[in-house]
Order: C-alpha cells, then sequence, then structure tokens
C-alpha cells in the first residue's frame, strides 16, 4: 500500500529561495572572511603559532582588551538601564535633546570619537586636569581604555531596552503597589525580569562592539606595550610589518574567545527567557 505524503505549505510564499539568499548571503559577508583567516593561520605550525599568541605583550593585550569590554559593557548595563527608564517613564524639559544625544556615539566616526576623548581626559583638559590633581590619569592609561569602550557601548544599551520599557505595561507594577509592595521591590521583582532579555541583549552588544573597537581607543589609550595596547593595535602592528600569518594568528584566537563568551550569554538570555515564560504560565 502506498503511503500518501503530504506537504506542509506555508501561509507565506519564497521560503526556499530567501533561506538561499540568506545562507549565501551569510557566507559570503561572514563565513568566508572569517574561513580566511583560519586557512591563513592554518599554513604555520603549532610551535610558531603559540609563539605568536602567547607572547606577554600580546597576552596583556588580550587581558586590556577584554577585560575593559566586559567591565565597561557591565557598566552601560547599569546606566544605560537607569538612562532608558528615566527617557521612558519621566517627562522633563529637554527630554527630546537627551534622548538624540544617546546616539551621538553612532554618528560620530571613531576616531573623532577619540581625539574629544583625549582633549577632554588629557593632563590639561577640562576633565583631565582636576582628576590629575587627584591622582587619577585617564588619558595614555588603561583607564582611557575603559572610557572609550563606555562612551562607543552606551547607546547600545539604551536602544535595546527603551523601547521594551516603552510597552511594559504599568497595570502590573500598579498591581504590585496595590499589594504592597514597595517601588524597590517592584522594581525587581516585576520590572527587571520582564526587561532583564534585553538588557543582557544590550550588554552583549556593547561587548561585542567594545572588543573590537580600534579608532577611538588609540588616541587615548597611548599604546603603551603591556600597559595600554590593545589586541587590535597588536593585529595592526603585525600586518605593517608584513607579519600576515601571526596577525591571523591574533586574530583568530581573539575570534574564538569572543564567540564562546558570545555563545555563554545568549545561552544566559535564552535561559532567562524560558525562566519568564514559564513563569508566567504558572
Amino acid at each position: 500500500m502506498n503511503r500518501i505524503t503530504f506537504k506542509r505549505h506555508s501561509v507565506l510564499p519564497g521560503f526556499r529561495i530567501t533561506l538561499g539568499l540568506t545562507l549565501f548571503y551569510l557566507c559570503l559577508i561572514v563565513l568566508i572572511p572569517l574561513s580566511a583567516a583560519f586557512l591563513k593561520t592554518f599554513t604555520m605550525s603549532f610551535a610558531d603559532f603559540w609563539s605568536a599568541v602567547s607572547s606577554p605583550r600580546v597576552l596583556a593585550s588580550f587581558r586590556l582588551s577584554f577585560g575593559a569590554a566586559l567591565l565597561a559593557a557591565a557598566i552601560n548595563g547599569v546606566f544605560g538601564l537607569l538612562v532608558a527608564w528615566v527617557l521612558v517613564r519621566y517627562p522633563f524639559p529637554g527630554r527630546r535633546v537627551v534622548d538624540a544625544l544617546v546616539d551621538l556615539p553612532f554618528a560620530l566616526p571613531t576616531a573623532v570619537a577619540g581625539i574629544a576623548l583625549t582633549a577632554v581626559y588629557a593632563p590639561n583638559g577640562w576633565f583631565g586636569e582636576p582628576l590629575a590633581a587627584l591622582g587619577i590619569k585617564v588619558a595614555f592609561a588603561p583607564l582611557g581604555v575603559l572610557v572609550a569602550l563606555v562612551f562607543i557601548g552606551f547607546p547600545f544599551v539604551v536602544r535595546t531596552v527603551q523601547p521594551v520599557l516603552e510597552d511594559l505595561e504599568k497595570e502590573l507594577e500598579e498591581a504590585a503597589h496595590s499589594l504592597g509592595a514597595t517601588p524597590l521591590q517592584t522594581f525587581i521583582r516585576v520590572t527587571l525580569p520582564t526587561v532583564m532579555p534585553a538588557l543582557v541583549t544590550g550588554i552583549t552588544l556593547a561587548f561585542a562592539r567594545a572588543v573590537g573597537e580600534y579608532g577611538s581607543v588609540v588616541f587615548i589609550a597611548g599604546n603603551m606595550p603591556m600597559v595600554s595596547e590593545i589586541t587590535p593595535l597588536i593585529i595592526i602592528t603585525k600586518l605593517e610589518q608584513y607579519d600576515i600569518a601571526g596577525a591571523n594568528a591574533v586574530a583568530v584566537v581573539m575570534l574564538m574567545i569572543s564567540f564562546v563568551l558570545l555563545l555563554l550569554i545568549n545561552m544566559l538570555q535564552g535561559w532567562m527567557r524560558r525562566r519568564n515564560a514559564q513563569e508566567r504560565a504558572v
């Protein structure tokens, strides 16, 4: 007896061709360039690869780049949520101006941002001079790298959290308040779990942008080896020295570390979404 099979057709046509175009575009823009970096690295022996990525100068740049990126993303997570909360919940004069200023790091070229931050935080700058009097050195130091990464990553958190706060039902907060919850308890138990997936997404985007940032950091960092030298600058330096394989080796390690961190963050985000869905179902 012949078995009759039925195919399920989507209401929206064109799935196969759009899927094919999506995979083709993804391979062309992302996978092929990344695979080229890996293939170039495979031309090195393991000893040469290990020597290129484990030198003290490269390891110091890894610690600075990833450490500063994680810390900057965490800072942006706190203050980005605060700014988004104020822009959504409190009407005040000049709110549209403040809302537009949030996007300023998007509009500024990275080199312009780096020069501006250096001028402000230099030892003779507006902020740098009083900070230097307190013994705090920002420009031409690792702290300057952190400031630059906070600057360029800040809009990602605000623009990711802001739409969620705008769509959040205030009735839930009012119900919690009517049941005797304090404003802090309402925020922690009602508002924060709802915006947490979006907040994690914004922090992830800020971290991803900060890890590979070059233009705004290279001016304010000072670029002192073992002190304030970031990994992208190491890669540029190796390319200028015609060490193509070494530059690709450092780039591959940086790519792998970034991928693992982003994968862990995405897994955490998925777990939080499933937890929120289960709590709502209950």
